[in-house]
């Protein structure tokens, strides 16, 4: 039995390499967003799996100490929420193109073309992730899991049935996760038949979000300029407008006030 200070040095590495593949799996996120352009990363999470969690899959398994390293696959996990069905799949090909580069992607699963019996559906890439820490270099293994917001929520909550009822849970418990599943499935394919107002809808919104930002700052600036009565009014025509159904109104708020600030320059 290993104490806890060589299970904190053994970790490490995971914990590392946790915290890298979050900071670039969250940049591709915000590549889209500095773009103007649809992210089909919503958010990313990670985290590396308790002692007590690695020794009860290592018995599971019949892994020895020495063996857990080399043949436990998500002691490092990471997890990529996406909005609609088909940004999975677009994820999937974004890190493909990574292979190789950053990380070597190991296999693939695709558990949501092929659901698992319980219901459960996610798109899941076993990696090597190399990593430089204090104790040298090494190459630990992880899970990505790619998959919507509905089956996320689903899967928490069977986990924590699961949890409850220690891996049994009851027939009548399973028989409505699966229903749920199957909902939660209905919901992802219609969602899915409206990507593209989705879309629009949202790039709309980062737009006139931006629009706005700028007219605040302009608006500062007529404070600051000693125009607080000039920037009252424009302010209220701003309050006026301020339904984001239209970035049309915010445009030419933002030209007459520039306009206006030019001719003070």
């Amino acid at each position: 039995m290993k104490d806890i200070r060589e299970w904190d040095k053994f970790l490490i590495p995971y914990e590392q390499a946790v915290e890298e593949l979050k900071v670039k799996f969250k940049s591709l996120r915000k590549g889209f967003d500095d773009l103007g352009e649809y992210s089909p990363v919503e958010f990313v999470t990670g985290r590396v799996k308790k002692v007590s969690s690695i020794l009860a899959k290592s018995r599971l398994l019949g892994l020895e100490y020495d063996e857990i390293s080399e043949k436990m696959e998500d002691i490092a996990g990471i997890r990529i929420m996406c909005q609609l069905l088909g940004d999975i799949y677009h994820v999937v090909e974004l890190l493909r193109e990574r292979d190789g580069k950053d990380f070597t992607i190991l296999y693939e699963k695709d558990y949501i073309r092929d659901k698992k019996e319980s219901g459960y559906r996610s798109y899941h890439l076993v990696i090597k992730y190399p990593v430089h820490c204090a104790a040298g270099y090494r190459e630990v293994l992880a899970e990505i899991q790619i998959r919507t917001l509905a089956m996320n929520f689903w899967a928490i909550i069977e986990h924590s049935l699961n949890y409850k009822f220690k891996d049994q849970v009851p027939e009548r418990v399973q028989q409505r996760l699966q229903s749920a599943a199957a909902s939660v499935w209905s919901l992802d394919l219609e969602m899915q038949e409206l990507k593209e107002e989705i879309k629009s809808a949202q790039k709309l919104f980062k737009q006139n979000a931006m629009a706005v930002h700028s007219i605040n700052s302009q608006l500062q600036l007529l404070s600051d300029i000693g125009e607080n009565d000039l920037a009252t009014r424009f302010q209220s025509r701003l309050d006026a407008i301020l339904d984001f159904s239209s970035s049309e109104s915010l445009e030419e708020l933002y030209k007459q006030i520039n306009e206006y600030l030019g001719e003070e320059s």
